[in-house]
């Protein structure tokens, strides 16, 4: 175990960033009033043993944790260990690639969309995308993660031949239409698509259980992750409604109980539609039982949820960061 251990420190290491790094040690060290050598030897010490990537350390608050809280988090190198049983690659390719994860779960999505070999094939289909009602468009790559590459652009901006030609001249392949939120969550941030990702896990038997649910809210931003510095926040699976304040990925930042632009309360928020769309989820987890955790992301709009994706390997930080404490006992009873 100690050898595969030192496997994913190297691994955290050639993909870590520097900088952010050297903010968390320095913003931690003053706040902690904690030497920076104490650190940075804890944060080793940490990654070996519990398996946490480097910035986990200070995303997970390990400097403020005794041994038992630390136990508790599930970290980079569990997850994957864990999402690999969960959703072997043999199956999770209907999830990684989003032309076929649109196609497959097509009963619960409700907005157009093409790939760039749809277009090709049939013009045409660009003049309905780009006549939509929302007046805009996306354009994303078909494997793309945590939102790197995403275009939201006037629908304006584009012929049929330009839209191709975009396609064409960036790594972007598949163009949707524009998803129009639902009325109160416009009101919350209107500055993108804010998403609820809902954790699904199938039990031995087949029986959906939820793992949690989460409200990404943009801030100032088109897009809703967390990793692009906007906030989310845990909702009460029973009922729809937020029940504690938002947090950053950042720790350099408070959590916030009201919308930090507009002003609408968080804490408290109900989400529309969230029978429907605990059922929709539901109904999905059961389509392809050959992926068995999965994170979904749920638009919801004025006529009721749809889906906008579905992850193999959700979001560790999004599922613990907002409710402030580890869930590994959650995960380890399907093991």
């Amino acid at each position: 175990m100690y050898h595969k251990r030192v496997l994913y420190l190297g691994y955290y290491l050639k993909e870590l960033d520097w900088v952010k790094l050297r903010n968390f040690l320095n913003y931690v060290s003053v706040n902690e009033k904690k030497s920076k050598l104490q650190l940075v030897s804890d944060m080793f010490t940490s990654s070996l043993k519990y398996n946490i990537s480097l910035l986990e350390y200070f995303q997970f608050r390990f400097y403020k944790l005794n041994k038992v809280e630390r136990e508790e988090y599930a970290g980079t190198g569990f997850m994957y260990e864990y999402h690999l049983r969960m959703n072997p690659k043999t199956s999770r390719n209907v999830l990684e690639d989003k032309r076929q994860f649109l196609n497959h779960y097509g009963e619960f999505v409700r907005h157009r969309f093409a790939s760039l070999q749809d277009l090709e094939k049939d013009p045409e289909l660009a003049t309905l995308l780009l006549s939509n009602a929302s007046g805009k468009v996306v354009l994303k790559s078909s494997s793309g993660q945590c939102g790197n590459g995403i275009e939201i652009r006037d629908s304006k901006d584009f012929t049929i031949e330009t839209l191709i030609s975009r396609l064409k001249s960036t790594e972007n392949d598949l163009v949707e239409e524009f998803v129009l939120q639902h009325t109160s969550l416009d009101k919350l941030s209107p500055s993108g698509l804010n998403t609820i990702r809902i954790f699904t896990q199938l039990t031995s038997d087949n029986k959906v259980e939820i793992l949690g649910s989460r409200l990404r809210i943009t801030v100032n931003s088109s897009v809703d992750n967390l990793a692009a510095g906007n906030i989310a926040a845990p909702i009460n699976v029973e009922s729809g409604q937020i029940d504690g304040p938002a947090v950053y990925s950042d720790i350099t930042k408070r959590e916030e109980a009201v919308h930090p632009i507009t002003n609408v309360k968080i804490v408290g928020f109900q989400i529309p539609f969230w029978s429907e769309t605990i059922r929709m989820v539901e109904q999905a987890a059961l389509k392809n039982v050959g992926n068995r955790s999965i994170g979904w992301d749920v638009a919801i709009t004025n006529s009721g949820p749809e889906l906008i994706e579905g992850n193999h390997n959700w979001c560790k930080l999004l599922w613990q960061l907002p409710v402030k404490k580890g869930l590994k006992k959650e995960l380890l009873k399907y093991i």
